[in-house]
């Protein structure tokens, strides 16, 4: 009876330890690295004496999580296998929104909505398009980049703008290596643009 009971200890073990051990490959992370290009010397040089706190932008349904996202010509919605931001698109855009205004607009501060309170401004970005759009199976793929946004006042909610950017690149082959570099191609334009609009909104007259 003994001899039985440690047989059964013995199989539920060796059951356990291959379930832990598992085989699937997890997926490869991607960081989003905006390509922004160089400001043109006739920019502002002065700073700005202005706060901005940049608030977790709102994005389309189908497009609101980590998976890197891609589009056939059918306008199916799916996601490249394998293959992962670094976090939930909103938080990765938010934290790039807030690298490309720290590089192109000359504000005093910029910051995440944590410190929204300490900060008289807010911009908040509409993510309509973000994915890989395939329109013929043997080319590669264009990203596509669609934003909108607001500019607005802390105190009283009051909008002093809207704006609307949008940029494509064309991916140098068909793997997701040069896919993620038009990814970065592409968002580094529509952001540079997003910074452009927050400095022209609020520079003093």
């Amino acid at each position: 009876m003994k001899a039985a009971a440690l047989a059964a200890l013995l199989a539920l073990g060796g059951c356990a330890g291959s379930l832990l051990q598992s085989k699937v490959v997890p997926p490869t992370i991607y960081l989003l690295s905006p390509e922004l290009a160089q400001p043109s010397a006739a920019g502002v040089e002065r700073t700005i004496p202005v706060d901005l706190a940049v608030l977790k932008p709102r994005v389309r349904a189908g497009l609101e999580t980590e998976r890197i996202a891609v589009l056939y010509p059918d306008r199916r919605l799916d996601y490249f296998a394998g293959a992962r931001w670094s976090g939930p698109l909103a938080e990765v855009l938010q934290d790039a929104t807030v690298q490309a205004l720290h590089a192109r607009a000359h504000l005093r501060g910029v910051s995440g909505d944590a410190s929204v309170f300490a900060s008289a401004y807010w911009l908040e970005l509409e993510v309509t398009d973000f994915q890989a759009e395939y329109w013929s199976p043997d080319q590669a793929p264009t990203v596509h980049v669609h934003l909108r946004g607001r500019l607005g006042t802390s105190a009283d909610r009051g909008i002093l703008g809207r704006f609307e950017v949008e940029a494509r690149e064309r991916a140098g082959a068909n793997r997701l290596t040069d896919i993620v570099a038009a990814y970065a191609r592409a968002s580094g334009t529509a952001l540079a643009e997003v910074a452009a609009q927050a400095e022209r909104t609020l520079t003093p007259p």
